[in-house]
Protein backbone atom coordinates (compact mmCIF):
# COMPACT_ATOMS: atom_id res chain seq x y z
CA UNK A 1 0.00 0.00 0.00
CA UNK A 2 1.43 3.60 -0.98
CA UNK A 3 -0.15 6.91 0.81
CA UNK A 4 -1.50 7.85 -2.22
CA UNK A 5 -3.71 4.52 -2.37
CA UNK A 6 -4.60 5.01 1.73
CA UNK A 7 -5.67 8.62 0.42
CA UNK A 8 -8.03 7.36 -2.01
CA UNK A 9 -9.66 4.82 -0.47
CA UNK A 10 -10.34 6.84 2.82
CA UNK A 11 -11.35 9.73 0.12
CA UNK A 12 -13.77 7.01 -1.38
CA UNK A 13 -15.86 6.49 1.47
CA UNK A 14 -19.39 8.62 1.48
CA UNK A 15 -18.97 12.31 3.21
CA UNK A 16 -14.88 11.59 3.56
CA UNK A 17 -12.77 14.79 3.76
CA UNK A 18 -9.31 15.41 4.16
CA UNK A 19 -7.75 18.05 6.23
CA UNK A 20 -4.87 18.09 8.54
CA UNK A 21 -4.48 17.39 12.30
CA UNK A 22 -0.55 18.46 13.96
CA UNK A 23 1.25 18.37 10.36
CA UNK A 24 0.22 15.11 9.55
CA UNK A 25 -2.99 14.28 7.01
CA UNK A 26 -6.50 13.45 7.96
CA UNK A 27 -9.58 11.66 6.73
CA UNK A 28 -12.88 12.93 8.69
CA UNK A 29 -16.45 11.98 7.90
CA UNK A 30 -18.66 14.47 10.24
CA UNK A 31 -16.03 17.13 11.32
CA UNK A 32 -14.47 13.70 13.32
CA UNK A 33 -11.12 12.05 12.33
CA UNK A 34 -11.38 8.34 11.21
CA UNK A 35 -7.77 8.14 9.88
CA UNK A 36 -4.95 9.81 9.76
CA UNK A 37 -1.65 9.61 7.37
CA UNK A 38 2.54 9.91 8.26
CA UNK A 39 2.43 8.78 11.71
CA UNK A 40 5.02 8.74 13.51
CA UNK A 41 6.35 8.57 10.38
CA UNK A 42 5.60 8.36 6.04
CA UNK A 43 5.64 4.35 6.50
CA UNK A 44 2.66 4.62 9.00
CA UNK A 45 -1.42 5.26 8.69
CA UNK A 46 -3.57 5.24 11.60
CA UNK A 47 -7.00 4.04 11.79
CA UNK A 48 -9.77 4.51 14.86
CA UNK A 49 -11.03 1.29 15.11
CA UNK A 50 -13.71 -0.12 17.74
CA UNK A 51 -11.15 -1.86 20.32
CA UNK A 52 -12.92 -5.14 19.61
CA UNK A 53 -11.54 -4.70 15.88
CA UNK A 54 -8.27 -3.26 16.77
CA UNK A 55 -7.87 -6.88 19.00
CA UNK A 56 -8.79 -9.04 15.69
CA UNK A 57 -6.64 -6.64 13.22
CA UNK A 58 -3.57 -7.21 15.66
CA UNK A 59 -3.67 -10.75 16.55
CA UNK A 60 -4.43 -11.57 12.57
CA UNK A 61 -1.98 -9.22 11.13
CA UNK A 62 0.36 -7.69 13.78
CA UNK A 63 3.06 -6.97 11.36
CA UNK A 64 0.88 -4.65 9.44
CA UNK A 65 -1.91 -3.34 12.66
CA UNK A 66 -0.14 -1.88 15.83
CA UNK A 67 -2.33 0.18 19.08
CA UNK A 68 -1.13 3.77 19.39
CA UNK A 69 0.86 3.80 22.53
CA UNK A 70 -1.03 4.64 25.65
CA UNK A 71 -4.53 5.73 25.93
CA UNK A 72 -5.21 6.99 22.20
CA UNK A 73 -4.50 2.92 21.41
CA UNK A 74 -6.65 1.84 24.06
CA UNK A 75 -9.64 3.36 22.66
CA UNK A 76 -9.07 1.59 19.22
CA UNK A 77 -6.01 4.04 17.43
CA UNK A 78 -4.18 1.72 15.28
CA UNK A 79 -1.07 2.01 13.41
CA UNK A 80 -0.91 0.44 9.73
CA UNK A 81 2.31 -0.21 8.31
CA UNK A 82 1.35 0.99 5.00
CA UNK A 83 3.81 -1.65 3.03
CA UNK A 84 2.41 -4.69 5.41
CA UNK A 85 -0.70 -4.11 4.06
CA UNK A 86 -2.84 -4.93 0.84
CA UNK A 87 -5.88 -2.74 -0.49
CA UNK A 88 -8.41 -5.05 0.67
CA UNK A 89 -7.65 -5.76 4.08
CA UNK A 90 -6.80 -1.60 4.97
CA UNK A 91 -10.44 -0.75 2.65
CA UNK A 92 -11.88 -2.97 5.00
CA UNK A 93 -10.16 -1.27 8.38
CA UNK A 94 -11.08 2.44 6.84
CA UNK A 95 -14.35 1.40 6.37
CA UNK A 96 -14.78 -0.02 9.91
CA UNK A 97 -13.41 3.17 11.18
CA UNK A 98 -15.54 5.33 9.48
CA UNK A 99 -18.87 3.38 10.28
CA UNK A 100 -17.87 3.80 13.76
CA UNK A 101 -18.72 7.84 13.14
CA UNK A 102 -21.03 7.16 10.82
CA UNK A 103 -23.67 4.62 12.34
CA UNK A 104 -24.63 6.15 15.20
CA UNK A 105 -26.97 9.20 14.95
CA UNK A 106 -25.89 12.03 16.50
CA UNK A 107 -28.74 12.97 18.97
CA UNK A 108 -30.69 15.79 19.05
CA UNK A 109 -30.23 18.43 21.69
CA UNK A 110 -33.56 17.67 24.28
CA UNK A 111 -36.30 20.39 23.73
CA UNK A 112 -35.43 23.01 27.12
CA UNK A 113 -38.87 22.98 29.60
CA UNK A 114 -40.32 25.66 29.35
CA UNK A 115 -40.58 27.59 33.18
CA UNK A 116 -44.20 28.63 34.05
CA UNK A 117 -44.89 32.06 34.66
CA UNK A 118 -45.64 31.48 37.96
CA UNK A 119 -44.87 34.83 39.93
CA UNK A 120 -46.50 37.96 39.17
Amino acid sequence: MTTEGFRQLALGLPGAAESSHMGHPDFRVNGKIFATLHYPDENWGMVKLPPEQQALFVRQLPGAFVPVKGAWGRQGSTNVRLDAVDAGILEHALRLAWSKLTAAPRQAARPRKQRQATER
